[in-house]
């Protein structure tokens, strides 16, 4: 069993632990041949693809205290998006023990928003369902939109939305109250420079607030110029942990 490392000087020392990860392991089940066709399945009787179970996260430990930005980083396939949705609770774990202290907001590329409802619709279902009255609700929807950069479209069924809008609005949604930890898997990755920058100020709010908050990243940049502490994920395992300077750089010394 791994000890754990504390991930600590990004915020106090005193500071409590938001979030514990220990001895992380997380297992699924994927098909053996993604191109499997329907050629292929009549040729062999019917009979149903071959699994292969895939070992995601091997044995990860840490701690991360309020008041940090954790950055996850890593290879394709190293265990990051696994492990950031373990940590959210939508992903179950094979064995070890994630405990998660304060309200947690999950954010990513695919966030889940109701593509036949309009935007508005799905910043009140997504405010309610962060326990906001719908009084507060309204009172943010001009910010929300403005923030988001959908403007009008905010009235407009989400299925009409780019990939872009929908990620800049489920950004917004998320972030309405600022949450004790907030979870980004490289939703940050989307729209131009200056939504990236207003993205970026609100999660030093959230941090500047005693939030926690943890980011996956293929932008090593954005790594080391938004992080207090950097873990590096290879082949499921924990690489290292450190400052995201020289985390990053060790990183892209191996690359």
């Amino acid at each position: 069993m791994c000890e754990p490392q504390t991930i600590a000087g990004g915020a106090r020392v005193d500071a409590p632990v938001s979030i514990n990860v220990q001895d992380v392991h997380i297992r699924y089940r994927v098909y053996e041949d993604q191109a499997f066709s329907a050629r292929q399945w009549v040729s062999s009787g019917f009979k149903g693809r071959q699994t292969i179970e895939v070992h995601a996260v091997q044995g990860v430990s840490f701690e991360v205290r309020a008041g940090e930005v954790l950055g996850l980083i890593g290879s394709n396939g190293s265990g990051k998006s696994s492990l950031i949705r373990a940590i959210a609770g939508l992903q179950s774990l094979a064995s070890g023990q994630i405990d998660v202290r304060g309200r947690a907001a999950m954010l990513g590329v695919g966030a889940v928003l109701k593509p036949r409802l309009s935007g508005l619709r799905n910043v009140m279902l997504g405010g309610l369902a962060m326990g906001l009255s719908r009084e507060e609700i309204e009172a943010e929807l001009e910010n929300v939109a403005e923030f988001s950069g959908v403007g009008d479209a905010i009235r407009r069924p989400m299925s009409t939305y780019s990939s872009g809008m929908r990620a800049r609005l489920a950004f917004a949604i998320a972030t309405m109250r600022v949450p004790e930890i907030l979870l980004i898997d490289e939703a940050l990755a989307v729209g131009d420079k200056e939504f990236r920058a207003r993205s970026f100020e609100r999660v030093q709010q959230v941090r500047e607030q005693a939030g926690t908050v943890v980011l996956v990243s293929h932008s090593l940049r954005e790594i080391a110029s938004s992080c207090t502490h950097a873990v590096w994920l290879e082949q499921g395992r924990l690489r290292m942990t450190g400052p995201p300077g020289e985390v990053v750089a060790a990183y892209e010394q191996l690359g």
